[in-house]
């Protein structure tokens, strides 16, 4: 089955893509070139990991996996294998986070630096502790065969929103940090001067900010969504019947191998 406007969401795959790989890239520069470089020793250099593993991971990695369903050559996949995919990237992009807040509380401790004072902390350690739930939920509502269909069902619509919210949420936080840590880390000339850095790291900001926007767009437009089990199925019974690329709701990305293996479920069981 051919993709609707497929030349456009290849377009924003690939923009998304290349402005994800350059932040990536940025952040790498801004810690090896304007700050003490990365190490775990309890240092600064320990705590640059942070910024590394939050862009690297709990933003990149988190992006590819809600739009992973998303891309046409994994249509003819195996839903199983696609859920597992989608479940592998969020649980690495989940493993990052939570090294990366390691370093934090390392370099804290070291130092004897207060923990958790600041709302950057609050909010970020929140996202953390909500994603680790989400993956939990997820994994065992719809990796699990013996889990009920209607459980599924009443959950996708949560499932969905919070995996958005989550995202959205924690590329704000990373706003919220890399601005903090200008305002702390820049002396002899302040963040207010606008030195080398603070320019450079403003433009980080752009990018996880652009990085976003495509990623929404691609997870919210329906005629990129993945075909269900039962789209196909009429297609292949009907031999063509109308176009069923504007069939379904938006924003089901995240879960639309749980929901085909849903409809499945119900076909089956309707046709007892």
């Amino acid at each position: 089955m051919a993709m609707e406007n497929l030349k456009q969401f290849l377009f924003a795959l690939s923009a998304a893509g290349a402005v994800g790989f350059v932040a990536i890239i940025f952040v790498l520069r801004w810690v090896l070139h304007f700050k003490e470089g990365l190490a775990w020793d309890g240092g600064l250099a320990e705590f640059n990991w942070h910024p590394v593993l939050i862009v690297t991971g709990f933003i990149f990695l988190q992006g590819i996996a809600i739009i992973v369903y998303r891309l046409p050559w994994t249509w003819q996949c195996n839903k199983l294998m696609m859920k597992f995919i989608h479940a592998g990237l969020n649980l690495a992009a989940f493993i990052f986070a939570v090294i990366s807040m390691v370093a934090v509380f390392d370099f804290h401790n070291a130092a004897k630096i207060p923990n958790m004072y600041s709302l950057h902390s609050w909010l970020g350690l929140t996202a953390v502790i909500l994603y680790g739930l989400q993956l939990v939920l997820g994994v065992g509502l719809y990796l699990i065969p013996v889990t009920p269909v209607s459980w599924r069902a009443a959950f996708m619509p949560i499932h969905v929103y919070s995996g958005l919210f989550l995202f959205t949420s924690v590329i704000a936080v990373a706003l919220m940090g890399i601005t903090e840590k200008l305002i702390f880390g820049l002396s002899n000339p302040k963040y207010k001067d606008s030195p080398p850095e603070a320019i450079f790291v403003n433009v980080l900001g752009l990018l996880l900010v652009v990085f976003g926007a495509l990623i929404l767009w691609i997870a919210t437009r329906a005629s990129w969504k993945r075909p269900s089990n039962q789209i196909l199925h009429s297609l292949h019974t009907n031999r063509g019947g109308e176009d069923n690329s504007k069939v379904g709701p938006a924003l089901s990305e995240l879960g639309d191998g749980a929901n085909q293996e849903a409809d499945g479920d119900v076909r089956k069981r309707s046709s007892k």
